[in-house]
Order: C-alpha cells, then structure tokens, then sequence
C-alpha cells in the first residue's frame, strides 16, 4: 500500500480534539447516539490512547464517499461507498483506530527490543461486497516509516502488495503466509482463512521479521493501527464495523 500521509498532530496521545467533525451527545451501549461522527476526510477523533481516524487518503481523482460514526475506539463504523472503475485497484481509503508510540513533540520511538509484550484484540464485521481487506497497519522507523508491516484479518477480492516470500507461518493459533515488496519496505501477513475476532501476538511476528532480516535490528515503533483499506464496495454504500480494539504491551 501506498505510503499515507498523516497529520502529525493527530497523533498527540490522549490530547486530541476533533478535527473535520462534530462532537456528539454521551455514548450509548448499542452506539445508536455516537460520540463523533464525520464526513471529512482527514475527520479524526481521540479517545485516551487511542484516535479513530477516517483516512481517505488516496480518495482524490475517485467517486468515493465515506461516513464514520464513533461510540469509543472500541465501537465504531464506516458508512463508504467506492468503485472500481478506473480498473486500476487502488486502495482509496483506510478508516482505522490507532495507537501511537511515536513521540510527536521529540519525533523518538522506542525500540522494538525494548518490548517484552506487544498485543492487540480487535473483532471486526466486513460487508463481503466489492473489494477490501481488514488490516492491522503498523508503522515502523518513523510514521511514516521505512517499514510497512501488514496484519491483514480478512479480505474479500484483494491481495497484497509484493510477492509471497514465506508460507505456513504458525502465529497466534493461525497459519499465514507472507507478502512482501523487494525492498521490503511493505510486508503483509496473510491468514489462511478469514479471521473476525482474536488476540494477536504481535511482537512474535514483528521479532521473526526482525530475525529474518525483514526489518531493522533496531528498528524503531511508531504506529499500531487496525482498519479496512477499501478499494470497491460495488458503487453502493456498505458498512464495516470495529466491534473492539485495544493493544497492550510490556517493556523489558
């Protein structure tokens, strides 16, 4: 996927305000009353650690329109409708909750070797029409950084970017193959089936690409993100759903 550009104040850990949208009345369990909801572009919202981004980053020249509706990180969705038309299978969009270790105010990162623990939950609802996956996006060496690495959880008509490099990788109870660019700035785990809720182990993956020469030694971490990169929903509108999202970690 193409490197996207982000805006660096949306990343201020627990600080952000709304930008590109409206705040809405309190939460409520069903999400029938959402907390933010936006239209924008680059409508993103925070919530502790956490900021729920709309991201159509690559929308400009395409049909593409995208609503985004938030009770908490843990509970929102996308309303998007998208086409295929040019042919050319470009992913447009990619609304997403992310979690920052990049420090936006000293642009310093900790080490990934510094982490004993990395773990993220998330469960996911993905409409089977058009062309999408369910990704994990995370960012290493900078945001954007020099390395890509891809968890992708579901997928309907898309494959990654690169070349398949590796199969029959055992993680976290599944069995991946994994994708990857020459230059290996753009890595993609992909499942051997669809997978609509877990908890990943992802410093187990990141550490074998890391052993593997695949990434840095000292690679650095910035982002951890998990959304839906859509590229088609058909030319109607169709909804993809965060029913949770957290990630842990412990350091050394």
């Amino acid at each position: 996927m193409k490197t996207r550009i982000l805006i660096l104040l949306a990343a201020v850990v627990g600080l952000l305000a709304p930008v590109g949208g409206v705040l809405a009345p309190a939460e409520a369990s069903t999400c029938s009353d959402p907390k933010f909801v936006t239209s924008d572009p680059n409508g993103m919202w925070g919530e502790g650690a956490y900021v729920v981004h709309n991201n159509m980053w690559n929308a400009s020249g395409y049909n593409v329109s995208e609503r985004l509706s938030a009770c908490s990180h843990r509970n929102w969705s996308v309303r998007a409708k998208a086409n295929n038309s040019s042919g050319d299978g470009a992913v447009k969009t990619y609304p997403n909750v992310h979690r920052d270790y990049h420090n936006w105010n000293t642009d310093k990162e900790p080490r990934l070797s510094s982490f004993k623990t990395i773990r993220s939950s998330f469960a996911a609802r993905t409409p089977h029409v058009g062309i999408y996956n369910a990704a994990y996006d995370i960012w290493l060496n900078g945001v954007p950084g020099n390395r890509e690495v891809m968890i992708w959880t579901d997928n309907y008509r898309q494959v990654p970017a690169g070349s398949v490099v590796a199969k029959n990788l055992s993680f976290s109870g599944h069995t991946w193959k994994l994708y990857a660019t020459k230059d290996n700035q753009y890595l993609a785990f992909k499942p051997a089936h669809r997978i609509t809720k877990d908890t990943l182990n992802l410093k187990a993956m990141l550490s074998w690409l890391a052993s593997k020469g695949r990434i840095p030694a000292r690679s650095t971490l910035g982002q951890i993100c998990f959304g839906f990169e859509v590229v088609s929903t058909g030319g109607e509108p169709a909804t993809f759903k965060v029913n949770d999202f957290s990630v842990s970690s412990s350091r050394r």
